[in-house]
């Protein structure tokens, strides 16, 4: 009798556990899909119809494709260059932090030099600070060499990511066996061989998590291209976007100096949302299956 009462008692433990597991899940699916369905319906309705429609309704095809003729057709297309500066930047961005901090990481991790606990600290201090405290001295050091205004402004210093380092140091520390470091040792291997034959190869969820993370990191970096350029034809997408919304009332309401030249409402807002957000989530898509844990397991056998 006991027994039964104790197994009903877990089962409804059990059930209960399930329900709510899945309203907790439910509450953080309509807390991060909503505004997603409203930002991807906001376009196809005009400035009148944001305020007397429902939030989730669709206004028309018609306002749709007005909306995004406005922002693509926006100074004959300058979001096009834009988008292929953010492109460029984010790319060799991320090759540079890559080629960079993953052997920095393996060598805070692995090998024993003097100055490897002042420089993990340094690291881990570096990561913590806030990025607006970097950009005066950034801008400073890259003035000094002349590089203000150009392109090397803005992925010279997303080079050099901490995170990435850091991420890069915890991941070798403690996924990387030391019985495979240690009998490429035995056999001869220097180093340099043993972070690209070995160490390297089982980075692959690593690699996966520092793409998406950097590629993030640096598509929405606002601050520091904001004050590195001043020429609009080297800004990312982000600087040039708010730029423009800063100049109309899409953000301002009542605030428009020019409403002739610039046609940017509610609607073209949310076309400029739609295009900072669709490559992560494409990203994000590529990416999530490198997102994992446990590449080396089993490497060694016990």
């Amino acid at each position: 009798m006991l027994t039964r009462w104790f197994r009903k008692s877990i089962i409804d433990i059990g059930f209960i556990g399930s329900i709510v597991r899945w309203v907790i899940l439910l509450v953080f699916a309509i807390y991060f899909v909503i505004p997603m369905i409203w930002l991807v319906l906001a376009p196809s309705k005009d400035t009148s119809q944001f305020t007397h429609l429902n939030p989730l309704a669709f206004g028309s095809f018609a306002q749709y494709f007005t909306a995004m003729k406005n922002v693509f057709g926006y100074q004959n297309g300058e979001v096009f260059l834009w988008f292929r500066n953010s492109i460029f930047y984010v790319l060799f961005s991320l090759l540079g932090s890559l080629v960079i901090g993953l052997p920095a990481g393996y060598a805070l991790a692995i090998m024993r030099f003097p100055g490897r606990s002042l420089l993990l600290w340094l690291t881990l201090i570096t990561m913590l600070l806030p990025t607006s405290a970097m950009v005066l001295p950034t801008f400073m050091e890259l003035n000094l060499v002349h590089l203000v205004n150009t392109s090397w402004a803005v992925i010279l210093p997303a080079c050099f990511f901490p995170f990435g380092v850091y991420l890069t140091y915890i991941y070798y520390r403690t996924s990387l066996p030391s019985e495979l470091i240690d009998a490429a040792r035995v056999d001869g291997a220097n180093e340099f061989n043993i972070f690209i034959r070995i160490a390297l190869p089982l980075t692959k969820p690593l690699l996966g998590l520092l793409a998406f993370i950097g590629f993030n990191t640096n598509w929405n970096n606002y601050f520091g291209p904001y004050v590195l350029l001043n020429d609009d034809k080297l800004f990312t997408l982000p600087v040039g976007i708010q730029t423009v919304l800063g100049s109309t009332s899409a953000l301002q309401p009542g605030f428009n100096p020019n409403p002739g030249a610039i046609h940017f409402q509610y609607a073209e807002a949310a076309v400029a949302g739609l295009i900072m957000i669709v490559p992560v989530v494409i990203i994000f898509l590529l990416s999530q299956r490198y997102v994992t844990s446990g590449a080396v397991t089993g490497a060694v056998k016990g």
